[in-house]
């Protein structure tokens, strides 16, 4: 019912301004061509300005009203973001000196050079010190832009500190994967025709010899840790993301961190950062004691796309600590069999005694 009321009422408009443009026909009939066309040229000179003040006033009024629902006001929860965010303001204060700038010269010049008997035109043809001015100043700005964003770039992707924790993270329709390495501080060979959610080994670890494939078992993969849509790190020490998929192309997308990157299938993609608060003290700054970091996935990837999401869990690093101490290897996840804990308690056993000591003792 809403939408045939919001059609009548569209298709009602257009009748007003049909009908509205008609009754302005017959006027300028009746007051003469000339006459009808120096007025509405003079009453449009007069509407710029107004729109000029009142476009002015509602981006001012816009920006107050949803820039404390951006992400902006928290700032980043990295350090890294922070020169995303310093990037995006100086990006915002040019572009917006130059829009402010050109609609007030349109919107005055409109009105300014309205139509006037007494004024006569000039012909303006050309000027080579202003079209100089307007290409290369904006060449200029655009390329230092350019320079400062591919800056950034090539240091959220360049190699990670030594001491970063890495985490492994692997996105599927429609949810998150996540790997840490075990004590031996390395990620295990895996093979994406090994995969198999049904038997806990969603990442296709290799744990045993693959002689069709011509594999061997890696080691390495015995003591790696894997989780789902959770994934923990330390604040203030930084954390490498190896970014890959295992059907179709997403996109790690970390909003709080102001980071993001692609997951390829069968192309490892790498991105650092420095977690800066707490989710617990994140909270504390926001506060929203519902606040979560989340990972989103920024690629759009099918029909489930918008439940693609995941949390991020900063915590100090002894909470990191005792969270890994209990988490158990996926390979024993997998393979309840191998697990030591789950090995039955030896039978007691009664004590055997010697008979015949018994008798020597009697006599």
């Amino acid at each position: 019912m809403s939408m045939f009321f919001t059609i009548a009422v569209i298709v009602l408009v257009f009748l007003v301004i049909f009908q509205i443009a008609k009754a302005s026909e017959y006027v300028s009939v009746l007051k003469g061509e000339e006459k009808s066309r120096a007025q509405s040229n003079k009453i449009n000179g007069f509407l710029m300005v107004a729109f000029l003040v009142l476009g002015l006033i509602g981006v001012y009024l816009c920006n107050k009203a949803l820039y404390p629902k951006t992400l902006l006001p928290v700032g980043s929860a990295s350090e890294q973001g922070e020169k995303v965010d310093s990037m995006l303001i100086v990006t915002l204060w040019i572009t917006g000196f130059v829009f402010v700038a050109t609609q007030i010269v349109l919107f005055v010049f409109a009105y300014k050079y309205q139509e006037n008997p007494k004024r006569k035109v000039f012909f303006f043809p050309h000027n080579n010190t202003m079209e100089l001015i307007w290409t290369v100043v904006p060449a200029i700005t655009l390329t230092i832009l350019v320079v400062i964003g591919l800056r950034n770039w090539f240091t959220f992707t360049s190699d990670a500190p030594a001491n970063s924790l890495r985490v492994e993270v692997t996105g599927k329709q429609f949810g998150w994967i996540f790997r840490y390495a075990g004590k031996d501080n390395e990620f295990g060979k895996k093979y994406f025709r090994v995969i198999d959610d049904a038997n806990n080994n969603p990442l296709g670890q290799v744990w045993a010899d693959q002689e069709k494939f011509n594999m061997k078992a890696d080691p390495a993969n015995n003591d790696d840790i894997v989780q789902s849509q959770t994934m923990y790190c330390v604040k203030g020490k930084p954390v490498q993301l190896i970014i890959g998929s295992r059907d179709v192309i997403h996109d790690v997308g970390l909003p709080q961190f102001r980071m993001k990157m692609d997951a390829v299938p069968g192309t490892p993609t790498t991105l650092w950062f420095t977690p800066k608060y707490t989710t617990k003290e994140m909270k504390e700054k926001t506060g929203n004691p519902d606040f979560i970091y989340e990972i989103s996935c920024d690629q759009m990837c099918g029909n489930g796309h918008y439940s693609m999401k995941g949390i991020i869990e900063v915590v100090t690093q002894e909470e990191f600590d005792v969270w890994m101490a209990k988490q158990k290897p996926n390979y024993l996840v997998a393979n309840p069999d191998k697990d030591p804990s789950n090995a039955p308690a030896a039978a007691a056993t009664t004590p055997v005694v010697d008979s015949t000591k018994k008798v020597a003792l009697a006599h």
